[in-house]
């Protein structure tokens, strides 16, 4: 079955470089495994990284080990939903690709919050 985005239409890619999604396949796809549900594909503000950083979640450092360059402003990266959230609600959120953020993650946030901080255009991955 095709994983859907949260428009209603076929998930597309997040970012193939850097690598990203939970499953490393470029899309925000989630399996029983994921418990962080990363499923919204944004790109990243130096402002977010910082929040980040700054709960615990080190996105900048890189891991060679991990493949993992570290990210930087402008990368786009699969996101837990409720990470975001957190983001949103400290004025932190990063842009959202609505066509790469998979439908999912309206069990855990709004249609209308995502489209409010919708990226205004879609870049290939």
């Amino acid at each position: 079955m095709t994983a859907m985005n949260v428009l209603g239409t076929p998930l597309q890619a997040c970012s193939f470089d850097p690598l990203t999604g939970f499953l490393r396949d470029g899309c925000c796809s989630a399996d029983a495994q994921d418990r962080g549900t990363h499923l919204v594909c944004a790109r990243v503000t130096q402002e977010f990284l910082d929040f980040s950083l700054a709960r615990g979640n080190d996105l900048v450092t890189p891991r060679p080990a991990w493949r993992f360059a570290g990210l930087k402003p402008g990368d786009r990266w699969c996101l837990c939903a409720l990470r975001w959230l957190e983001a949103l609600e400290a004025g932190a959120a990063p842009p959202v690709v609505l066509e790469a953020t998979n439908r999912l993650v309206l069990g855990i946030l709004s249609l209308a919050q995502l489209r409010q901080h919708a990226h205004p255009g879609v870049a290939a991955p």
